[in-house]
């Protein structure tokens, strides 16, 4: 069941972290796309070190940055864990020199600042043989060879007509609930050690008669902790939508999360210095908060645990904002159509005050149209300062308002993003924004 602290959250960080930190490569893709052999993928393994790592450390640059949830990988499609496992000896524990859980240390460090604990889990594994075997309809000696080889998985898949016969049907129907036994056993270990606030869960490649159970996984999730929320991805049984890499044109229906990253890479990539400057960031924020949804913002720590310090200049400069611009941030809601204001906005609970997110203000004034309330004052939150206004033209035989001018004056504006507070009589009023008027 959703829970109310996620509509309120506003910011969130999202940490991808397994063996793709090693080299540097393009996480499990990199080995799915045909990049890098999956023999060669796993030697990265024996790197694996995470001797840098300190959660603490981590914790507290988020909540500086003023987010309030972080979601952290425990295992992505390449099958690797972060945490040990009955299930497979793939994980940090057993295969790499760095020997321990780093799942726990995470979630202690992040409840000591009062975050939320998110935890993804991939749905897909490319280390399962069983699930190789039913995903691309090949034989345990095919699967063999091809781990050998530089091969396109995806390609496989998509090109793949199933099932090629009944008896491979009948072969492959055992070796999916092989496959999804050890699936929800690690579910359930996470469940069970960590108690997460959220299950993050991702890529669910389907096949024409195996059922990934999403309801029986769903009530198995709720059943051990009833207060973790999961994602979108989990078939039809999400709580919330996770639209990626997009911010969706207009407020949605459902509570929503916008997941993206901070440079081109969800993971450690060391050649990636394309990092998004702090106007950029807060401009897709404040797009996210304005439309009622909150941002996921990812990054990925190094082979030993290490935040880059790019990564760390902007989760300062995120909370230096974010900070000063509190109160039209937490806990707010979705603002106004652009047809009421060209630019974000966010509205209290009561709906008796309106914040105004100004990026591009070159002629020192904004405009609101289709308000019908009086004004009580309006003021900038960079310095205090309250705010002229005048309102211009209406027509109240047909109760239309008129329109009013905000003068900005330059010691009112935020380098990065002007936040104007707007303070009504009595909640907002509106025009309807489907309601036609003809002007006679």
């Amino acid at each position: 069941m959703m829970q109310p602290w996620f509509k309120k959250a506003k910011l969130g960080i999202f940490i991808h972290w397994g063996l793709y930190a090693v080299e540097g490569v393009h996480e499990s893709w990199s080995m799915a796309l045909g990049k890098m052999s999956c023999e060669e993928y796993y030697k990265q393994k024996e790197n694996f070190t995470a001797e840098k790592y300190d959660p603490k450390e981590w914790a507290k640059y988020f909540k500086a940055a003023g987010a309030n949830y972080v979601v952290l990988t425990t295992k992505h499609h390449e099958g690797f864990c972060l945490f040990d496992t009955e299930f497979t000896d793939l994980n940090v524990v057993k295969a790499t020199p760095c020997g321990k859980d780093l799942i726990g240390p995470y979630a202690d460090a992040l409840r000591e600042q009062g975050i939320k604990v998110g935890l993804y889990f991939t749905n897909t594994d490319w280390a399962d043989d069983d699930h190789m075997r039913v995903i691309l309809d090949k034989t345990q000696a095919e699967i063999d060879q091809l781990r050998k080889e530089k091969v396109n998985f995806k390609s496989i898949f998509d090109t793949t007509k199933y099932p090629a016969s009944e008896e491979t049907k009948e072969e492959l129907d055992g070796c999916w609930q092989r496959f999804m036994t050890r699936y929800k056993g690690e579910i359930r270990e996470i469940m069970t050690k960590y108690k997460p606030d959220i299950l993050w869960t991702d890529v669910m490649v389907r096949r024409p008669g195996f059922d990934w159970e999403c309801a029986a996984v769903k009530k198995m999730i709720t059943d051990i902790n009833p207060t973790t929320i999961v994602n979108g991805r989990l078939g039809d049984q999400g709580d919330y939508s996770t639209p990626e890499c997009y911010i969706p044109l207009r407020s949605l229906d459902s509570d929503w999360e916008l997941c993206t990253t901070m440079n081109d890479s969800w993971g450690y990539q060391g050649h990636d210095h394309n990092y998004k400057d702090i106007h950029k960031l807060v401009r897709i924020f404040v797009e996210c908060i304005s439309k009622g949804g909150n941002l996921l913002l990812s990054f990925g720590p190094d082979r030993t645990g290490a935040m880059q310090d790019e990564v760390k200049e902007i989760l300062t400069k995120m909370g230096e904002w974010t900070s000063k611009y509190a109160e039209a941030i937490y806990p707010t809601n979705a603002g106004l159509d652009p047809a009421y204001f060209l630019g974000g906005s966010t509205l209290t609970d009561d709906k008796e005050t309106l914040y105004l997110f100004v990026f591009d203000c070159s002629h020192g004034q904004i405009m609101l149209n289709g308000i019908r309330n009086k004004i009580k004052r309006i003021t900038s939150l960079k310095n205090g300062q309250e705010l002229t206004h005048r309102k211009y033209g209406g027509a109240g035989w047909v109760n239309m308002p008129g329109f009013r001018w905000i003068d900005l004056p330059a010691e009112a504006i935020d380098d990065i993003c002007t936040v104007i507070k707007v303070e009504f009589e009595g909640p907002i009023d509106i025009v309807d924004i489907d309601h036609q008027k003809a002007l006679t």
